[in-house]
């Protein structure tokens, strides 16, 4: 029998996790420390998509299995998506099950990670060197050689296929 105290009472849990998840986020929207690429809010929202701005900036997550980028298997390597700072490469991609483009290592001095406690637990957020953009999280379930496994947004990257040159 649903009541009153149980409609509230999951309202006010509802709105507790939402406020943990919004209020972490929100308190840090890009990884601390200065970055040698740096713009105002005003200049992010207007070089990046709504979704890579949500994503890069605001922490946000795209939904499994949107990113053309999860199905990539040509040679080439993936960049940043805000500053075009390069981060993988494809011969460290793999397939994860997971519905986002996974690799088990980065590229030299690429990226960064700082702890993200949202949603009651703790993950390791993994973020742009270059310009401090959220680009996903790294786990350590992943293949040999490394046993990690960077679970990255596709919207926060680009790819350039092999051979082809810079535009």
């Amino acid at each position: 029998m649903m009541t009153r105290r149980i409609v509230l009472g999951s309202a006010a849990v509802l709105a507790g996790i939402g406020a943990l998840r919004w209020g972490s986020a929100g308190a840090s929207s890009e990884a601390k420390g200065t970055f040698p690429v740096t713009k105002t809010d005003e200049e992010w929202r207007a070089q990046l998509t709504k979704a890579q701005y949500e994503v890069l900036r605001k922490h946000g997550t795209e939904r499994a299995g949107t990113s053309p980028l999860n199905l990539e298997k040509r040679k080439g390597i993936f960049s940043c998506a805000g500053c075009e700072a390069a981060l993988y490469s494809s011969d460290t991609k793999f397939e994860s099950g997971t519905g986002w483009p996974s690799f088990y290592a980065p590229l030299p001095d690429a990226v960064g990670t700082t702890t993200d406690k949202s949603y009651f637990m703790t993950r390791t957020e993994v973020h742009c060197a270059r310009c401090g953009g959220h680009l996903g999280h790294v786990f350590e379930d992943g293949p040999k050689p490394t046993g990690l496994r960077y679970c990255m947004n596709g919207v926060a990257m680009t790819f350039k296929p092999e051979g082809v040159a810079a535009g």
